[in-house]
């Protein structure tokens, strides 16, 4: 087991081990499918195993401002998120994507202290910038640049702000409910307008792909939006979240990763060198001691 020391960023760096897939497989996805569809529709396939997961262990319900607080946390990572990245992955590269997302942590961060009220010191707020600079360097020379502000990345940065939002939310929420009930009861909430918005868009462009492409699918409705938030939600509830939150750092580095491997993306000497100083500013900024308001 992991103490509760270790285990905020050991069980953070599971759920982002099983979030750098999102990037590569939602490409994958849009190929031939509608960015609508995969959106929403990931979020009914999670919906449905959360529902049957609340059912089997027989949860209470949540309370009065609870559902406000599970409200912003659907709104955040089940509903901003997805629908934006696939939307922008319509035109935008994996590696190019990992380019704005690299600025999820810092977002995450500073979210996190003014909704916990931490009180990271001034070295957290160094190594947390020099994370998030290094994590958009390695991303730009992977990637080629940003070549010009273009809409996809507007998309990208609004998905940010969502998650960020909905990350530390839920964490904070995760500590009442637990983890895997937080994520749960936000897909339940968010499931009629999803399911509605699925159908219309299924209805609209009919959703088809091969076999790979409904792999990526399978992968997004089930790990990304579900199981992946076990791990996440947990991590950000032992906390403290600002420093958890900077595990994400190493998620642009892995997904392009499996980019190169998924999409045949080349990866140079830079890649590596920057994909180790990511990582290097990670552990440094999750070994700063915080103290709380």
């Amino acid at each position: 087991m992991l103490s509760p020391a270790r285990g905020g960023p050991g069980w953070g760096l599971l759920g982002v081990a099983a979030f750098s897939f999102t990037v590569p497989f939602t490409r994958v996805a849009v190929g031939t499918m509608s960015p609508l569809f995969i959106g929403c529709g990931r979020a009914v396939i999670a919906a449905l195993l959360a529902a049957g997961a609340l059912a089997a262990t027989r949860q209470r319900l949540p309370r009065g401002v609870q559902w406000l607080r599970l409200a912003v946390v659907a709104a955040g990572v089940v509903v901003g998120f997805p629908v934006l990245t696939s939307f922008a992955l319509t035109s935008a590269s994996a590696s190019h994507s990992a380019v704005v997302i690299a600025l999820l942590p810092a977002a995450t961060a500073v979210i996190a202290v003014l909704r916990g009220r931490e009180r990271p010191p001034v070295r957290f707020w160094v190594t947390a910038a020099a994370g998030a600079g290094a994590a958009v360097g390695f991303a730009v020379l992977q990637g080629g640049g940003f070549g010009g502000l273009h809409w996809s990345d507007l998309l990208l940065l609004g998905a940010v702000l969502a998650a960020g939002v909905g990350y530390a939310e839920g964490g904070l929420l995760a500590r009442e409910l637990g983890a895997w009930q937080t994520i749960s009861w936000a897909l339940v909430l968010s499931a009629p307008v999803m399911a509605a918005l699925a159908a219309t868009s299924a209805a609209q462009h009919p959703p088809a792909g091969g076999v790979a492409e409904w792999a990526a699918f399978a992968y997004l409705g089930v790990v990304s939006m579900f199981l992946g938030f076990f791990a996440w939600y947990r991590g950000l509830a032992i906390g403290p979240m600002a420093h958890v939150s900077q595990i994400q750092l190493v998620q642009p580095v892995l997904s392009i990763c499996w980019a190169v491997l998924l999409l045949r993306e080349a990866i140079t000497w830079p890649t590596v060198l920057g994909g180790l100083a990511v990582i290097a500013c990670a552990g440094l900024a999750v070994r700063t001691r915080l103290t709380r308001a």
